[in-house]
């Protein structure tokens, strides 16, 4: 499947892009745990979890950040139009132990137009509402 590139001169600040729910579950997080290394407990044991003050299993934060990312890069058509991408997290995102999971809801904007057909895109990532990545910002070049 190919994804038509946004072309720089038809887009404006305040364009959105498409509105993406992802669920993250519990296999997700184990699947991640394996990939990247990081087995802290708090990923897999909703008792140490809440023994440290947690909802309960959190998701990691670089798994959380990466959903995220990938409502750009289906928006740009190529993870290799994402130029620069950071976030500060600013919220745990609890992933309840069934077949559900949690549920991310990922919305973005453009914010700026850059040089060189470039852009700023500005993100808004929520679970139950709440605002879990805070300063998504990510900058694309464009067609």
């Amino acid at each position: 499947m190919s994804v038509a590139i946004p072309a720089y001169a038809d887009i404006e600040v305040g364009t959105e892009l498409p509105e993406t729910t992802i669920q993250v579950t519990r296999a997700d997080l184990v699947r991640y745990a394996g990939a990247s290394g990081d087995f802290n407990i708090i990923h897999w044991n909703d008792r140490t979890a809440t023994a440290v003050g947690l909802p309960g299993v959190i998701a990691h934060g670089m798994l959380t950040m990466a959903k995220a990312a990938n409502a750009v890069t289906a928006w740009v058509g190529d993870p290799g139009r994402v130029l620069e991408y950071a976030v500060r997290f600013s919220r745990p995102v609890p992933v309840p132990d069934d077949d559900t999971g949690a549920t991310l809801v990922i919305t973005g904007r453009v914010s700026q137009k850059l040089e060189d057909n470039q852009a700023r895109v500005d993100l808004v990532v929520k679970c139950d509402g709440a605002k879990v990545l805070s300063l998504a910002r990510a900058v694309v070049r464009l067609a």
